[in-house]
């Protein structure tokens, strides 16, 4: 009976052994390197262009002095900007 436990505890330490080999490869991957760079770009890219739309938007329904645009440009790249950083600092935390 003991002899299978062990078996079992042994089969289960491997196996988490290699999972954690498994996920440092992963990251030395260039490709992983890529990946974080494209998620970073969109996640500032998404709401900077989403604000300019809006603002766009805006600007030719109630024209006025302000302009909309770019207001909703800085606010857009401000927002990609804190959303970068958590996606960057939620994968600095899996390490």
């Amino acid at each position: 009976m003991t002899e299978d436990r062990d078996s079992e505890t042994g089969t289960i330490a491997r196996k988490a052994r290699q999972m954690q080999e498994a996920r440092k490869r992963r990251r030395e991957s260039p490709w992983y390197g890529l990946g974080m760079f494209g998620l970073v770009g969109w996640s500032v890219a998404v709401p900077t262009v989403a604000g300019i739309a809006l603002g766009i938007w805006i600007d030719r329904r109630w024209p006025g002095e302000v302009s909309w645009t770019l207001t909703l440009l800085l606010a857009g790249a401000v927002l990609g900007a804190l959303n970068a950083w958590y996606w960057v600092q939620r994968e600095g935390r899996d390490e």
